[in-house]
């Protein structure tokens, strides 16, 4: 069952809950997805899932920490429980050590490639390999202080 049919099946179970807030997360999810494939004429695979999926957690964590900095916890405790819901549609994220092994294992390849030492001045082409590689299954902002400290001089 691909991740699309999954959370389409989730969100029929929670109609049947009538369990309105994880149906409400669901939807947002669902009219996430759909507003992708109108407006890129796609069929979502997994992987594109998994991409909206990160997008609307990244939402929810600047909102709660804007809610929080605003004193509003009763709509930061809202956010933290729709993240919680869309969490669960996440494939197992890699550890920190396991994001920097990658990422040296990336770089090396990269300076085999190149035919010369990788530097800082590639942090681009360094991050364009390692997005594709570990998309979905690392933060990428810990994905990016890894690069950071794999390029330092």
């Amino acid at each position: 069952m691909s991740l699309k049919e999954q959370i389409t099946e989730d969100m029929k179970n929670a109609m049947r809950a009538k369990d309105s807030e994880r149906l409400g997360t669901i939807r947002l999810l669902t009219a996430a997805m759909k507003q992708k494939e109108v407006d890129d004429r796609v069929e979502l695979d997994d992987a594109m899932v998994v991409a909206i999926v990160d997008k609307l957690i990244k939402q929810r964590k600047d909102s709660i920490e804007a809610f929080t900095k605003a004193d509003r916890m009763d709509l930061a405790d809202k956010e933290s429980a729709e993240m919680k819901v869309l969490q669960a549609y996440l494939p197992a994220r890699l550890s920190a050590e396991e994001v920097a092994a990658e990422v040296k294992t990336i770089v090396a390849e990269l300076g085999e490639e190149l035919g010369r030492a990788v530097g800082p001045g590639d942090m681009g082409k360094v991050m364009g390999a390692v997005k594709t590689r570990l998309a979905g299954k690392a933060d990428m902002g810990m994905v990016s202080a890894a690069v950071k400290a794999a390029l330092a001089p």
